[in-house]
């Protein structure tokens, strides 16, 4: 299970005959290295009289992904099978510690930089129990933090042409934009940010439950239908994501709409296969999405079968099969019904929930699926979806005879 944590900062480890451990960082002036860890090792502790010295290397706060494999096996290069099972934040020294008890991992330096996100689904032949990954490092100071914000935000604005808008929803606005080195379609989310997230050091939910799907090698029909994230841009006010971009597409609502607002039983069929496919894909990945509806289904229609894809994991976590929740985070309408009873859902009952709303909406011209008007026998099914299978047993009857 992907898991965001944080580990408080310690000072780099000092050997008991006085020399510096391998994995210490060392910032400041041309000192002798040993000169100083034997003067910080006879040096009273720190009290809270003391002055706060300036920002250090070893300050930084590094964001690693721990990807964890079922075989043991390893080989001299070092390189191994890019399956994240959960996100984890440490000390330079920690990552420092893992680096060196694995003698073909080079150690982290002070110029370690943001990756890309491509580079973390790159495929490798060799395994190994555990990697770390980084992802992002910046350091604690309020100076270099900001002057880290600044950077990626002229980055982003290096990178990627931003265009027209394409629309919005409770926790962020989507724009059309491409990547100005081949022109390549994308979307850009803009997410503002709250005092909470703000004050919070863990990766966002958003980036890493699409990290984990991503990571992973496809296993299953519906791996691919999730969009892809291609970047991402932690700045002072927002969270920028870069999303893949499907060109021609458009959202079921849309499609249903340019369609006479209601499909045909056939391709609804084929639309719903392929969104089944997508939710178990999901669930055997741990990711609840919680908000399955028309308006985060995007379908490819540059050929004959529409293809399905997921977008906006907003509001979607990581679970256990036992996870239970009390709060309900996406659309009130397409809540499940144990929630409107006992204020507790789970993610796989919910997912179906909503797939059958999706389903409804699809056939139906003139409502729109409703949990509270179902549970008071206010919303009208289609007579033609009870008239349809007695036409059919009807219709073969005659044919035997």
């Amino acid at each position: 299970m992907s898991k965001v944590t944080k580990r408080k900062n310690s000072c780099p480890a000092v050997r008991r005959d006085g020399e510096p451990s391998p994995v210490q960082l060392h910032t400041g002036s041309p000192m002798d290295i040993r000169t100083r860890s034997l003067k910080r090792k006879s040096s009273p502790e720190p009290t809270a009289s003391r002055k706060r010295r300036g920002p250090s290397n070893t300050n930084k706060r590094i964001w690693s992904v721990i990807v964890c494999s079922d075989s043991s096996s390893e080989d001299s290069s070092g390189e191994l099978d890019p399956s994240p099972l959960h996100l984890n934040t440490g000390s330079s020294k920690d990552i420092g510690t893992r680096s060196h008890k694995r003698k073909a991992s080079p150690e982290p330096t002070a110029s370690n930089k943001r990756r890309r996100v491509s580079e973390l689904a790159e495929p490798s032949t060799n395994s190994k129990k555990e990697r770390t990954v980084q992802v992002i490092s910046d350091s604690s100071s309020e100076e270099s933090s900001g002057n880290d914000k600044e950077e990626q935000r002229a980055e982003f604005e290096a990178r990627y042409q931003e265009q027209c808008h394409l629309g919005a929803g409770g926790y962020g606005y989507v724009f059309a934009g491409y990547r100005k080195s081949d022109r390549l379609p994308v979307a850009i989310k803009h997410i503002p940010k709250t005092s909470e997230m703000k004050n919070s050091k863990q990766l966002s939910t958003e980036v890493a439950t699409m990290l984990k799907l991503q990571a992973a090698p496809p296993r299953s029909v519906g791996a691919s239908a999730p969009i892809e994230l291609l970047d991402w841009f932690d700045l002072d006010q927002e969270l920028i994501l870069v999303l893949e971009r499907p060109v021609p597409s458009k959202d079921l609502l849309r499609y249903v709409w340019d369609n006479g607002a209601s499909l045909e039983e056939e391709e609804a069929k084929i639309i719903l296969k392929q969104l089944i496919d997508a939710a178990i894909h999901l669930e055997n990945s741990h990711v609840f999405h919680q908000d399955i509806k028309h308006e985060n289904i995007l379908l490819e229609t540059g050929s004959d079968v529409p293809r399905l894809r997921l977008i906006d994991f907003g509001v979607s976590s990581v679970v256990e099969d036992t996870s239970c929740f009390h709060v309900f985070n996406g659309t009130p309408e397409h809540a499940p019904p144990e929630f409107h009873s006992h204020q507790t859902y789970r993610a796989g009952p919910t997912t179906v929930w909503q797939i059958g709303a999706v389903l409804f909406d699809m056939l139906h011209r003139n409502d729109r699926f409703d949990t509270d008007r179902l549970i008071n026998k206010q919303l009208p099914f289609s007579r033609t979806l009870f008239d349809l299978p007695i036409k059919i047993k009807a219709s073969k009857e005659k044919q035997k005879r």
